[in-house]
């Protein structure tokens, strides 16, 4: 029988699909926009259209892999659960204080990324160890006990667990979790030691407490997506990307979800990595642009760095230090920019400028016609002509640039120009902000941008991938099929 591999990649604005099958390579893809609140409605959604459309049999789908930005969607938006932290008395407050480092030392009202957790809600408990390991005072396992009645009365939904030097010696962290489990079963538990196991504790803390704060809702997405997929008939084995480009099991994908951070981009790059290799580019300027974001990577001989260290949830999009710091291991990208749901506007000095904000896939871009409003990058690019309004996200739907043009008129008018010079100059600002910062990406990492050949992925990917590299100096672009859908390809 023949058998066939399902790769599901979530992005903000839309959720791809891609269908492989495993004898002859084709490749059969899909693309509905992102449901929300519940993403895994769209990829059930999907998928059954996708293999209806080609008559496809949900018993012949022998795998399934999915990429999802659901965990960096909820640290941004601070939707995740009700979390407490456990930890060493006298460090409790680790979390607020940081690194003590300032992001812009000339900011004076400089405003840092806000916990995750509430004062009152940061426990200290006696109980310390050495860098070395050695125990120097006994757990108080009496104080716990004490406090676990405190956070029922809060309504904890989960708990972190960072204790000093857990690292080295997890004893104290593994005692608590046992007693925990014993009182309290149903409570998701965190250990500091199991998902970031390494020296400074501020960013171990922040780590497990990031991974306490999704997991709650990772269980019950990966839950209500397994089940989906079952009763869909779908009964292959569900596997999720990683944030390094590899996959795990959902029960891993539930226990650590803080390894999901960077899920859906990492598709993005090894598609990338593998265009680059196909058409015989050593070092490639890998570039995915979709709905909400823009992603970065750069990839020599098919390799990309890996790092341990990032942050989440910026106060400041493109300042290092202005988000929560996470010790897991990922391939090393970055954020460069918007994506075709960023919203246009005039800032504080009445001059134009894009996103963060994003129109996402309700209400979408005003082209969409469902209900949006404000001008967006996409709208922009259909009134320029970049996009067919006939034929857009393969077909599924169709633009309406009466609305699109609606949608830029009080920008013309408070510029006082022309409909189609405000949208070429959206166009050409967001352009000009992605060549920015993968400047200074490069720069940072001593590269040369120049050597580079960029592969464009990303439903937005390709419109902007000549004017990105342009400013850049690249002399190549690779556009790969199935572009639009390539961190599903990934």
């Amino acid at each position: 029988m023949d058998r066939y591999l399902l790769a599901v990649d979530i992005g903000g604005t839309f959720t791809d699909l891609v269908l492989l099958h495993q004898g002859t390579n084709q490749l059969l893809v899909g693309k509905v926009l992102t449901s929300y609140p519940d993403p895994s409605d769209a990829v059930l959604a999907g998928a059954r259209q996708l293999l209806a459309r080609h008559q496809v049999a949900p018993d012949r789908v022998a795998r399934v892999i999915h990429g999802t930005t659901l965990v960096t969607n909820t640290l941004i938006e601070r939707k995740g659960a009700h979390t407490a932290l456990l930890t060493t008395a006298g460090f409790r407050d680790a979390l607020e204080i940081g690194n003590e480092g300032r992001y812009d030392i000339y900011d004076l009202g400089l405003v840092k990324p806000a916990p995750l957790v509430e004062r009152r809600l940061r426990l200290g408990v006696t109980g310390r160890c050495n860098a070395a390991g050695q125990e120097l005072t006994p757990l108080d396992t009496t104080a716990i006990r004490t406090l676990i009645p405190q956070l029922q009365a809060e309504g904890i939904e989960a708990l972190a667990i960072c204790f000093l030097h857990a690292y080295a010696n997890p004893a104290h962290e593994l005692v608590a979790r046992d007693l925990l489990t014993e009182l309290w079963p149903e409570l998701p538990v965190t250990l500091s030691h199991q998902v970031a196991p390494a020296m400074r504790e501020y960013q171990r803390t922040s780590t497990a407490v990031a991974n306490a704060y999704v997991q709650p809702l990772a269980e019950r997405y990966m839950g209500r997506l397994a089940a989906g997929l079952t009763a869909a008939g779908i009964e292959a084995p569900l596997n999720i990307m990683l944030s390094n480009g590899g996959t795990c099991t959902v029960a891993t994908a539930t226990n650590f979800p803080i390894r999901l951070v960077e899920s859906g981009p990492s598709g993005g790059a090894l598609a990338g990595a593998y265009w680059g290799q196909r058409t015989g580019h050593a070092e490639i300027f890998a570039f995915d642009m979709g709905g909400t974001t823009a992603k970065a990577v750069l990839t020599e001989n098919g390799e990309f760095a890996i790092t341990t260290e990032s942050e989440v949830a910026h106060v400041h999009r493109f300042k290092r230090g202005s988000g929560l710091p996470l010790l897991v291991p990922m391939i090393h990208m970055i954020e460069i920019g918007a994506g075709g749901g960023s919203i246009a506007r005039l800032n504080n000095l009445g001059l134009p400028a894009v996103g963060p904000e994003s129109a996402s896939s309700v209400p979408g871009p005003a082209s969409y016609g469902q209900g949006g409003t404000e001008p967006t990058v996409t709208d922009a690019d259909l009134l320029l002509g970049y996009l067919n309004p006939a034929d857009f996200a393969g077909g599924s739907m169709t633009l309406d640039g009466a609305a699109a043009r609606s949608a830029f008129a009080p920008l013309a008018e408070a510029l006082t120009m022309p409909v189609e010079r405000v949208a070429w100059g959206i166009h050409q600002l967001v352009n000009e902000n992605m060549a920015a910062a993968a400047r200074v990406h490069a720069a940072e990492r001593g590269l040369d941008m120049r050597r580079y050949a960029m592969v464009a992925t990303g439903g937005a990917g390709p419109v902007h991938a000549c004017g990105v590299a342009q400013r850049l100096g690249l002399t190549t672009v690779v556009v790969p099929p199935l572009a639009g859908v390539g961190s599903a390809f990934g």
